[in-house]
């Protein structure tokens, strides 16, 4: 079973994860995307999440069902903060449950490139200079 959630609070992915454990699962992978202190040659001072709720959720179930009949896993879950974030700060985990590791590294890969392509949340960082710029999260690149 699938979960996602958006949250403006801290994340603690500790009931997520104790979800995602079952006995016919033998691998478990997990992402957890942090607020860094630069961006692009840009000292930043911190996030700004904001996202539309109701298509959110409804594509990131989606994505998750996707993973979930595209690999061998055996679920996948995802939280993602929305709000004010400052460095060091979660801003987004990942967990899948797999019989085999591969399938739960590939699967987190896969959900974690979905969701920055195609669910409605957007960023816009904050700069050390003052100034502040929205982020276009659909673009995926291995540096990301």
């Amino acid at each position: 079973m699938s979960a996602f959630l958006l949250t403006e609070t801290p994340i603690d992915p500790t009931s997520f994860s104790a979800d995602l454990r079952r006995d016919e699962a033998g691998g478990y992978c997990s992402f957890e995307g942090w607020v860094r202190n630069h961006s692009d040659g840009q000292a930043v001072l911190g996030l700004d999440y904001q996202a539309y709720p109701a298509l959110a959720e409804t594509e990131a179930l989606a994505v998750l069902r996707e993973a979930e009949a595209r690999f061998d896993i055996v679920a996948a879950s995802c939280i993602h903060r929305t709000g004010s974030l400052v460095i060091g700060d979660m801003a987004v985990w990942i967990g899948v449950s797999a019989a085999h590791r591969d399938a739960a590294f590939t699967a987190c890969r896969f959900v974690i490139d979905e969701i920055k392509k195609r669910v409605p949340i957007w960023k816009r960082e904050r700069y050390a200079d003052g100034h502040s710029e929205w982020i276009a999260c659909h673009e995926v690149t291995e540096n990301s």
